[in-house]
């Protein structure tokens, strides 16, 4: 990112945070606490198109982002992880990355647009699946 000075972060630092913290912090409360964060953060950090993702989930340390397929009014991309960073699939809440998503195309496209994430535990990978109303337009 631009401005930013790239920093190795130790995972296990990041992964207490993410993992333990936070959770503990927002409670029941957490799904949607990130979720809003994570379209905060989407305004904050605007790309220019999604063919950017990959870059900027990298760089942010969220892991290795691919674009699955494309529909009509749907992307699907799936989330694995690096040799730098492993992700705990099974504990991790990834509503903060579908928020990022979710916000990112909406502002992209002008037209309201969700993201819903599914865990493919066996895969060790999260499918997330962004969808629009073109009768919504933001």
């Amino acid at each position: 990112m631009e401005g930013y000075k790239m920093k190795t972060i130790p995972s296990f630092g990041y992964e207490i945070l993410r993992d333990h913290l936070l959770p503990s912090i927002l409670g029941k409360h957490e799904e949607d606490v990130l979720y809003w964060a994570g379209k905060e953060l989407a305004r904050k950090f605007p790309l220019f198109s999604m063919d950017e993702l990959p870059s900027f989930f990298g760089e942010a340390g969220w892991g290795q982002l691919i674009l699955e397929k494309e529909i009509k009014d749907e992307l699907h991309y799936i989330l694995m992880t690096t040799e730098e960073m492993s992700i705990n699939i099974e504990q991790r809440c990834f509503r903060l990355e579908a928020g990022f998503l979710a916000e990112q195309k909406q502002k992209q496209l002008g037209y309201l647009t969700e993201c819903y994430e599914e865990k493919i535990e066996k895969k060790n990978c999260v499918k997330f699946i962004l969808k629009w109303d073109l009768k919504e337009k933001i």
